[in-house]
């Protein structure tokens, strides 16, 4: 392979991935901080946690595919740095808002829901701009590379947040991703990179666009199991996700230090699964990569369920989130490599927005219907629940063309 060939050679992707790093050791930051705030500022039950959850994804299920149909009409650049100050603004009104004594549960929820529409434009360009900076052949090593910063902040992120929380609150922890993300929108300024112009359709027929995208997704042999699959995915580990605070934090008493702890061991496993992706891809292919990356899941939060508040249940909470975060990115670059060069760049927003919205949507179904089990089963009843759910996907996807699926 020549130096030409590398992702190195290509400085529109390193200034891109550049962006990326900053945004999302930022957003990590603010993942954790989030739940601190509600949990242990604004008292919030699993209920709450789960709405906010939702709220965060609750803009990819009501605008996703038109988000997608729009973002094709457009060049993508000028929607990612938009987005990128744009929720700069929107985060720092929670620090504000706090120090007023203003800031309250529907407050913040309003606030996530705001950013997470914005966070849905930028999904849908980020994903279809990535062909623009690198070749087909460098995809999954291109979608690779963003998952490991992905992976690193998703360990590193929440372990600062925690400690962030610890020592300044809660509140001006989300002020950290707030500069992140304005640092991230004037790197991609420079950005010099020159997209194809978009050539306007004779007649502009916005619902006849979001169909056309839907077709794509929903009639191909391979994008239609994956996408089924994909949504139950979402489904059932957003059930965990909205249970899991509450039951670290709260039931088993850990602090929010020791609880980013359990993340930065899941950002190891993410680091290693996006490590292994490309090569497994080309070594396996991409389907039974897929394949087995979902079996993997259930294995890993299984053992959350399990959990004590000793040092023994604190070393299963570990594992549980090494064993997820390494299934997530082992499967996450094959398969974005793999519907990216399969998807003509016309379709590309239409794509990504479709499933990624539908994905989205299920985690609004699933931290609410995760929390609300919760409350009334019990957290391990309903975590229980989850990890059947996550079996039940993983086997029908091991009988799909899904398993077939080649570069």
């Amino acid at each position: 392979m020549s130096d030409r060939t590398t992702l190195s050679h290509h400085r529109g992707f390193v200034r891109f991935w550049a962006a990326d790093t900053v945004s999302l050791a930022g957003t990590h930051v603010t993942a954790l901080a989030l739940k601190a705030v509600a949990v242990l500022t604004l008292g919030a039950t699993a209920v709450g946690t789960g709405m906010l959850e939702a709220a965060r994804w609750l803009p990819y299920l009501l605008f996703g595919l038109v988000a997608g149909a729009l973002v094709d009409r457009r060049r993508r650049l000028p929607v990612l740095v938009g987005a990128d100050v744009a929720r700069a603004v929107v985060l720092a009104l929670v620090p504000l808002t706090a120090s007023t004594g203003t800031l309250t549960m529907p407050l913040l929820l309003a606030l996530v829901l705001v950013f997470g529409t914005l966070s849905l434009f930028h999904d849908a360009a980020h994903q279809s701009f990535l062909p623009v900076l690198v070749p087909v052949e460098r995809l999954t090593d291109a979608n690779a590379r963003l998952e490991q910063t992905r992976a690193a902040a998703q360990g590193l992120g929440p372990l600062a947040g925690g400690a962030l929380v610890k020592v300044i609150g809660g509140p001006l922890a989300v002020l950290v991703d707030a500069v992140s993300y304005l640092v991230s929108g004037l790197v991609l300024v420079t950005l010099r990179r020159a997209e194809r112009p978009v050539e306007p359709p004779p007649k502009r027929d916005l619902r006849g666009e979001v169909r056309e995208g839907l077709r794509w997704v929903y009639r191909h042999e391979v994008l239609r199991p994956l996408a089924f699959a994909s949504h139950a995915w979402f489904l059932f580990t957003s059930m965990v996700i909205g249970i899991y605070s509450v039951l670290v934090l709260d039931e088993l008493g850990f602090d929010a230090f020791l609880f980013g702890v359990t993340f930065a061991a899941g950002g190891l496993g993410g680091l290693l699964g996006a490590s292994l992706s490309g090569p497994a891809g080309r070594r396996f292919g991409v389907g039974p990569v897929i394949v087995a990356a979902r079996w993997l899941t259930p294995v890993g939060y299984a053992l959350v369920p399990l959990a004590t508040s000793g040092t023994g249940g604190f070393v299963l909470l570990c594992a549980a989130q090494f064993v997820f975060y390494l299934s997530a990115t082992l499967d996450g670059p094959v398969e974005m490599g793999y519907r990216q060069s399969i998807t003509p760049d016309r379709l590309l927003g239409r794509m990504n927005a479709t499933m990624r919205s539908v994905n989205r949507g299920m985690i609004v179904f699933g931290a609410l219907l995760g929390g609300a089990l919760a409350d009334r089963l019990g957290s391990r009843t309903a975590l229980w629940l989850a990890v059947a759910g996550l079996v039940g996907q993983a086997a029908w996807i091991s009988t799909t063309a899904v398993r077939k699926a080649r570069l």
